[in-house]
């Protein structure tokens, strides 16, 4: 077990992907990898990664991929933890993918991430907030407040109410069978 991952460049991960020998673990968000993933990578989200031992062939190298490389990054030594002998991390993510022209597997139908649907509220809101207290009335200046408080109450106990309602919208419900 190693605590450190080996960065690999897009194109020697293409290679070994092509040629059999490594497997690529895409930790990101099931509504991260539904809109845009490395074709033919396998989704494994960091938060259940402990949960499920991971059944490598025995031979094949292990590479992780997030979108930018960041995430997988700041969690090395969890991913390493998990995987017997050398771990790899495909240099720039599923971004550098796309930027060294290798394909995707690319889903536009598919929701925006959770994560960007709640800037793109919360952002917005905070905007009108503003708009109107100064076009309006003062009064408004209250909803850009709220939107902060709720933020700020997000990041410090984990718990998103924003997120958690978007996530219930029907645009985000898994479509039926």
């Amino acid at each position: 077990m190693t605590t450190q991952l080996t960065t690999l460049k897009p194109k020697d991960v293409a290679d070994l992907l092509a040629r059999g020998q490594a497997v690529l673990l895409d930790i990101r968000d099931p509504d991260e990898f539904a809109r845009r993933h490395v074709k033919g990578a396998q989704l494994r989200p960091l938060a259940t990664l402990e949960a499920d031992p991971l059944r490598i062939a025995k031979g094949q190298k292990v590479v992780f991929t997030c979108r930018s490389g960041m995430r997988t990054a700041a969690n090395c030594e969890r991913l390493a933890a998990v995987v017997e002998g050398e771990a790899f991390v495909l240099e720039g993510g599923v971004d550098g993918w796309a930027a060294a022209g290798l394909p995707l597997a690319v889903n536009r139908k598919a929701p925006l991430e959770l994560m960007r649907q709640v800037q793109i509220a919360a952002g917005s809101l905070v905007l009108l907030g503003v708009l109107l207290g100064y076009l309006v009335h003062p009064g408004f200046f209250g909803l850009s407040a709220f939107v902060g408080a709720g933020l700020t109450f997000a990041g410090v106990t984990g718990f998103c109410g924003m997120a958690r309602l978007l996530a219930a919208m029907p645009w985000n419900r898994p479509a039926r069978a």
